[in-house]
């Protein structure tokens, strides 16, 4: 695997960027020792996982008042009661 010293990675990062999406790995090293690897990430790896409605469906028992609950208390509150 090709080894990069930081100096020429910072100068030549996009090159270098380009080259690890195109499947060349390489390491950077700092004063001759290894400090990080970089390869290119696996197709679709870099999206976020897509969000499951219903994932909790039948866990959870949510109240029939759960729209109103604390309802006195935060009249309280903007009423100026408190």
């Amino acid at each position: 695997m090709r080894v990069v010293n930081i100096h020429e990675a910072k100068t030549h990062l996009s090159r270098l960027v380009e080259q690890a999406a195109e499947g060349e790995a390489f390491v950077i090293a700092k004063a001759g020792k290894p400090m990080v690897r970089v390869v290119p990430l696996e197709s679709g790896t870099a999206r976020a996982a897509p969000r499951r409605f219903g994932f909790l469906r039948g866990q959870l028992k949510v109240p029939a008042d759960f729209d109103r609950m604390g309802e006195g208390e935060i009249e309280k509150l903007f009423s100026g009661d408190e």
